[in-house]
């Protein structure tokens, strides 16, 4: 049974990514991290959902939002993809599966009668807090981004306001205003 993340810490990770970086989780506090795992490198539909996220790179930046990608493939694979795909954020490589175990998106597949393990393409957004907002599992690449993006959106994290001031994980924290002597809760 997948475990429920929505609402929890984001789990700890510390890993090997493109552009010679280790990332972890604790690097995006403080910026809402969209992570989404997907199966393989250079495959139609993980090319896909690369590129939408890619295209739409300058929405989520003005939102706060980090980008990161992640599957099993070696930085070398990552390296290629991303330069090949000219995408603008991170891919994580863990080829050992625990950030993906972490996530809980390793899942029992079937292709041609075979079965095996493999990465249940799925998406996450963290909050400016480290808490897991809204999590997706077997997601359908078409529209995916879009979702992504206008819950965000419909989140209501606002660049240039203090951190604490928007919403956070629970979606319900103080209401700012910059011309206001005082901060109130949920006016």
């Amino acid at each position: 049974m997948t475990k429920k993340l929505e609402g929890k810490k984001c789990p700890n990770f510390n890993a090997e990514c493109t552009s010679n970086l280790k990332l972890s989780n604790k690097d995006f506090l403080g910026k809402i991290l969209v992570i989404y795992f997907y199966p393989k490198d250079n495959t139609p539909g993980c090319t896909t959902e690369g590129q939408n996220f890619r295209d739409n790179f300058k929405a989520f930046k003005k939102l706060n939002t980090e980008i990161l990608g992640v599957s099993r493939e070696s930085i070398k694979s990552h390296e290629n993809f991303k330069l090949k795909q000219d995408f603008p954020f991170e891919l994580l490589s863990d080829p050992d599966e625990k950030v993906c175990k972490a996530f809980d998106v390793m899942k029992l597949k079937s292709m041609y009668g075979r079965q095996y393990i493999g990465i249940d393409r799925s998406t996450f957004i963290v909050g400016v807090d480290g808490k897991i907002i809204k999590e997706w599992r077997s997601v359908k690449v078409t529209g995916h981004v879009d979702e992504v993006l206008n819950t965000i959106k419909d989140q209501g994290w606002r660049p240039g306001v203090p951190d604490g001031f928007n919403k956070g994980s629970d979606w319900n924290c103080k209401k700012y205003t910059p011309e206001a002597k005082h901060i109130s809760k949920n006016e």
